[in-house]
């Protein structure tokens, strides 16, 4: 049964927890509205939009992304409070072990934890496709990109080459479309243009060639001037940004790995190393929870201050460990599954050490 103590601890996890997020949003609004002014005031983004449609959308996800370390410092600044306090003493010495006062504690982690995989997963994703939406209006110079030496696997056995594309026109040139039967090339379609028709999801080639390759070393030539056809892919891809991910929910991610697997994309890894983090970030809470509790619970000389200075490092050093195994699961060094987990060993030993090591 959840009893006062429990309660107690809970309301001050939560109520510190809310209060650190709510000062880190005003930071991150003013910081970002410094950055990005000029190209609201330059593309005459209006007000409703930059509030609704940008900052609405773009600070959930921040937050839930460094949701663990926000609950990291929020358990060492109340822990330390009660630590100054004596309550923590006075809370031992009644009889309660250190694993009973650890249960609010971990209650409220886990509470954090599903809410942030909820919203990670699924909830946040659905509203960053607005926030995606007005950057490439308002922010991104998405009209200026360009791209050259394309070269993806659409479909088993076929392959697309694209020279050049451009945003701004939907148009490219250079292109080459091949099918591969049992290793031996069966079917090659040439184009010296290629238009990309928005509205109707389809591509039009010009001066085109296609050389069927028959039995018998024969070959069956066809031209023409035009040619429309709905080659599987989308020139979206060609632009797509690193951050673009967050806006696919689980479902979606494993679609469009999976399509990235069938083309013989060099970046799927990118795409699998989030995948797995979004599961692996939730479970971090539980981890960060304990070693909170167990730096801030000790009544300290230095008080909170040091408390929370100790917090804030181990946060940084938090954030560097994860940052440097995700690169190496991104680009495929390490397997991506194993990249985003070995953060999570890591501070689970020091959280055993620090549990073994704690004064109870």
């Amino acid at each position: 049964m959840i009893k006062k103590l429990d309660w107690y601890i809970i309301k001050k996890f939560l109520t510190t927890f809310v209060v650190t997020l709510s000062l880190f949003i005003i930071i991150i609004i003013v910081f970002d509205i410094s950055e990005k002014l000029d190209d609201f005031l330059s593309k005459e983004a209006p007000i409703k939009d930059i509030i609704l449609k940008y900052y609405v959308n773009y600070v959930p996800f921040f937050l839930n992304l460094f949701s663990p370390v926000f609950i990291f410092i929020s358990v060492i600044f109340f822990t330390s409070k009660l630590a100054s306090r004596s309550e923590i003493v006075a809370t031992l010495a009644s009889g309660v072990s250190y694993n009973r006062f650890l249960r609010p504690y971990l209650i409220t982690a886990g509470l954090l934890a599903i809410l942030s995989f909820v919203l990670n997963a699924y909830v946040i994703p659905h509203s960053d496709k607005i926030r995606i939406n007005f950057e490439n209006k308002y922010v991104r110079d998405i009209k200026d990109d360009y791209t050259n030496h394309v070269h993806r696997q659409i479909r088993p056995n076929t392959y697309f080459f694209l020279e050049y594309f451009g945003y701004a026109d939907s148009s490219g040139g250079g292109v080459a479309l091949e099918y591969y039967e049992n290793n031996l090339l069966k079917s090659k379609l040439y184009g010296r243009k290629i238009n990309w028709n928005r509205k109707l999801q389809k591509w039009r080639l010009e001066d085109y060639m296609i050389r069927d390759y028959l039995p018998n070393n024969q070959e069956k030539i066809t031209t023409g001037k035009f040619l429309d056809t709905t080659i599987e892919f989308n020139p979206a891809d060609f632009f797509r940004h690193s951050d673009d991910v967050q806006a696919f929910d689980l479902n979606e991610l494993d679609d469009y790995i999976a399509s990235e697997k069938a083309r013989g994309a060099d970046n799927v890894e990118f795409y699998i190393t989030d995948k797995y983090r979004r599961y692996a970030s939730p479970f971090s809470t539980f981890i960060l929870t304990v070693i909170g509790v167990c730096v801030s619970s000790k009544k300290s000389r230095g008080g909170v201050g040091l408390n929370l200075g100790v917090g804030i490092m181990l946060s940084f050093i938090y954030l560097f460990v994860i940052q440097y195994f995700n690169t190496y699961g991104q680009t495929g060094i390490i397997p991506p599954i194993i990249a985003v987990w070995i953060p999570n060993f890591i501070f689970m030993g020091v959280a055993y050490y620090l549990y073994r090591t704690v004064q109870k």
